[in-house]
């Protein structure tokens, strides 16, 4: 039985992000959390707290073995754009995009 958990405008940009979740897709829920603790990336933490959500919604629903879970899929998804810009030389500017992304996570039993 399937559960899922999401977060949708995340500050990070979507490649980046996919850089993390290719890691642990595929992964048994314990193993993912694991190598999420100790990777050094800013996406790593967010993808840690979606995956420990999605488990505590397996934990609600009493019907599924929380040692058998594992990263059936993992998607990151491109999200609004933050425009702004910064101060250049001789009064000009520049454009800056503030990337989001969309991080959707499905666990399942094994």
């Amino acid at each position: 039985m399937e559960v899922k958990a999401s977060l949708k405008y995340a500050r990070v940009g979507e490649q980046k992000a996919r850089l993390v979740a290719n890691l642990v897709r595929g992964k048994n829920v314990s193993e993912a959390i694991k190598t999420l603790t100790f990777l050094n990336k800013k996406s790593a933490a967010m993808i840690k707290k979606i995956i420990e959500s999605a488990v505590a919604n397996a934990d609600y629903k009493k019907t599924i073995d929380l040692d058998k879970l594992y990263v059936k899929t993992i998607s990151v998804d491109q999200g609004p754009v933050l425009k702004r810009f910064r101060p250049r030389a001789q009064g000009r500017a520049s454009g800056v995009r503030k990337k989001m992304s969309h991080i959707n996570v499905t666990l399942d039993e094994r």
